[in-house]
């Protein structure tokens, strides 16, 4: 880079202060971002993309700080710069996307008074105009009818609208450099293209510098100028985003680029020396012999929910009837089988009603119409409070979404798994409890001497391997996986995903997997189903359905999938 560049992080050092002395986040990193350049910072949690980002804009926790280097923004040293000065930056100059768009939006405040308090605080409206501008703000995200989002508070919006709103809140004063940490984790593929098309558009129309945190290479090959490879605090490689996927040079970086699921890979092709036992062997779609009855059957099934009745409040207070509005229907009459030993999966955007599914299934919500015949017996027909007495709640088990989330933070990881043990299971005695949990853990690779912390002392992959566990204590026929590696890691996800398969093959189970990440159900899934607004568009085989689809829908989510350079 010849130009003097816009921000320059020169030997920058991190420390956190801990009981146990200093520990070093961040080690010696350089790097720098041009005027108008779009740079994208990869690894894994841990690696100090976050911290770096922290650093810039002086939002580290109290007790980090910078031990050595500079971080120089147009000339002004940040390290140096007083508080007073910081503010003034933080918005106008320098502003940041968070992770979590509900946790970085104040819950109790409507989200264009949020971007007012933006404008006014770096005096880039009046009392007069802030409204103005804050529903100008809100237009240029391209937030469907502005003027009555400016009232809305997050809560009443969905997760891309949350991100949208962020996204207006940190462009509103215009400013030269955008940070943009993980903008598009936990959305679907549609609207993740559409979050990264509006910043790129955004920042393009403006002349801003980007730098883009992410741990999904796709996203960092399709929309950035250079990407910095950070491994455990320290900047491992430097390269222009096609050099750097086509011609990688450090075994960091080869080892990103091959926990990155991409079209043409098998299971057994995706970081096979990370898997905790033999690498799963290329998979073959699973076909149930002619004549065989499914493990499961859904038939018709549909879940609707009551719409508040417009205008009940005022109906109520002139004593009138109240005027009647036609229920929401979340799921809207689908029909499938999953059969015995087949993974299944169900994609679909945010709202499709993958999720509502799942739950009706494994019987946590009452449908409103239809039948799920599980192993013969119509298992829609029994109540959702009864279903947990009943013999088949042992047969369908559940990995849910978020390892962190998922998990008591009150108990230990063998209390956790010994849980449905001890209320399903005539396991008896302390001794064997313990010997069961041990039995688990190291059928899904987790070591032993770990189920003795609590979810806070393990990693994510670890706290990945103890849902599993715990989903699998009862030797259930059916597992329903709900997202389970969208919150890890490529490479902590590639381990994930090889266990699954080995337990699968191991344990004779059938998975359902809830995704909206198609690479990942390539690899994993012998049929596919896609859903939109609560109906089937296409179901088939992965092959068929991913390889030549014929539905214009999942042409379109195929198509917004950001891939590396083959």
């Amino acid at each position: 880079m010849t130009a003097q560049p816009l921000l320059d992080i020169r030997n920058l050092t991190v420390e956190f202060a801990t009981r146990r002395g200093a520990v070093q986040a961040v080690k010696s990193i350089d790097i720098q971002v041009g005027k108008g350049e779009t740079v994208a910072i990869v690894g894994e949690s841990g690696s100090g993309k976050s911290v770096t980002s922290y650093a810039v804009v002086r939002i580290l926790d109290r007790a980090g700080k910078v031990a050595e280097g500079s971080i120089s923004f147009s000339g002004i040293d940040l390290v140096t710069a007083d508080e007073a000065q910081m503010r003034d930056l933080r918005g106008r100059e320098i502003s940041m996307i968070f992770q979590n768009p509900r946790a970085a939006l104040n819950p109790i405040r409507k989200v264009g008074k949020q971007i007012e308090d933006v404008l006014l605080q770096h005096v880039q409206a009046t009392g007069a105009t802030a409204r103005e501008k804050a529903i100008e703000a809100l237009t240029k995200v391209k937030i469907a009818r502005p003027e009555e989002r400016y009232d809305a508070y997050p809560f009443e919006l969905s997760g891309g609208m949350c991100q949208r709103v962020v996204i207006a809140l940190a462009l509103a004063c215009q400013p030269q450099l955008l940070i943009a940490d993980e903008p598009t984790t936990g959305l679907d593929v549609t609207t993740q293209k559409a979050v990264m098309d509006l910043i790129v558009e955004l920042t393009r129309e403006r002349g801003m510098s980007t730098i883009l945190i992410t741990h999904d290479l796709g996203l960092a090959a399709a929309y950035c100028d250079r990407v910095v490879v950070m491994e455990k605090g320290r900047v491992v490689e430097t390269a222009d985003a096609a050099d750097i996927f086509r011609n990688p040079q450090h075994p960091y970086t080869r080892k990103l680029m091959q926990a990155t699921p991409r079209i043409g890979m098998s299971l057994a092709d995706l970081l096979p020396e990370a898997s905790s036992g033999p690498p799963a062997q290329a998979r073959a779609p699973q076909a149930a012999p002619a004549g065989t009855e499914p493990l499961m059957r859904v038939e018709n099934l549909v879940k609707e929910y009551p719409r508040p009745a417009t205008g009940a409040f005022f109906a109520k207070l002139m004593g009138k009837a109240e005027p009647s509005s036609p229920p929401f229907r979340a799921v809207d009459g689908i029909s499938f089988d999953v059969a015995r030993g087949e993974t299944l999966g169900l994609v679909g955007e945010s709202g499709c009603g993958k999720s509502t599914t799942s739950m009706m299934i494994t019987r946590l919500i009452d449908p409103s119409g239809g039948r799920i015949v599980f192993d013969g017996t119509d298992i829609g027909a029994i109540p959702a409070k009864q279903f947990a007495a009943s013999p088949q709640r042992r047969r369908i088990q559940m990995v849910f979404q978020d390892p962190t989330d998922s998990l008591n933070p009150r108990f230990t990881a063998e209390r956790a798994i010994a849980d449905p043990i001890m209320r399903m299971s005539t396991l008896n005695g302390r001794d064997a409890l313990r010997a069961r949990c041990e039995e688990l853990a190291r059928l899904v690779g987790l070591p032993v001497e770990l189920i003795d912390r609590f979810p806070h002392q393990l990693s994510g992959g670890q706290k990945a391997r103890v849902g599993i566990a715990r989903a699998i204590a009862l030797d259930p026929d059916l597992v329903i996986l709900d997202e389970p590696t969208a919150a890890l890691d490529v490479s902590v996800q590639a381990v994930v995903l090889n266990l699954l398969e080995e337990l699968k093959l191991r344990l004779g189970m059938s998975y359902l997997f809830v995704s909206h990440d198609l690479n990942v159900v390539r690899l994993l899934c012998d049929r596919v189903i896609v859903m939109r607004s609560g109906a089937i568009v296409e179901q088939g085989t992965a092959e068929e359905v991913l390889g030549s689809p014929k539905a214009e829908y999942t042409k379109e989510l195929l198509t917004a999938i950001p891939h590396p350079p083959a």
